[in-house]
């Protein structure tokens, strides 16, 4: 089963608005959990782990045409001097590294090479993600504790 047919799978489970699915073959077995609301999917116990370039950015593109054109070329303009921290994987996106504890970064912070910026949670294992750049905290694209895919924009930084 390759990346393709695990988000169709995904896709058709949560229309459907069922709360689990498991699904297994010899070799592969994945299990997908969702609200009854249908709203999230939670990922577990997959034998086998492939990721594979996806294309994200167009459905969080869709939202923008309804801004006034001003301010949508405003806007482009502002964010081109940023650089993008991407989601290296698909999981659960978490600004904290515990309930308990403070979040890794606000807007507003100094970040360097090699910083712990968040973590993303995939199969029950916590992924330190950190900066691929030094500069400032602009903008934080994701909410705590939402589900995020591969190649998804989290943070915006400012180089500068």
């Amino acid at each position: 089963m390759d990346i393709k047919d695990i988000q169709n799978l995904i896709k058709f489970v949560s229309k459907a608005e069922v709360s689990e699915v498991k699904y297994k073959t010899k070799d592969f077995e994945i299990t997908i959990k969702t609200p009854l609301a249908g709203s999230e999917v939670a990922y577990a116990q997959p034998a086998v782990y492939h990721t594979a370039p996806q294309q994200v950015a167009a459905p969080a593109q869709v939202a923008t045409p309804a801004a006034a054109p001003a301010e949508k070329a405003e806007a482009a303009s502002d964010d081109s001097k940023y650089v993008t921290i991407k989601s290296p994987m698909i999981g659960t996106f978490y600004r904290k590294p515990s309930p308990d504890k403070d979040v890794f970064v606000n807007v507003g912070d100094e970040v360097s090479i090699g910083k712990t910026v968040c973590v993303i949670e995939a199969m029950k294992l916590f992924n330190q993600i950190e900066s691929e750049v030094s500069g400032k905290i602009v903008k934080i694209l994701v909410d705590d504790a939402t589900p995020v895919e591969y190649d998804q924009p989290l943070f915006l930084v400012d180089p500068s």
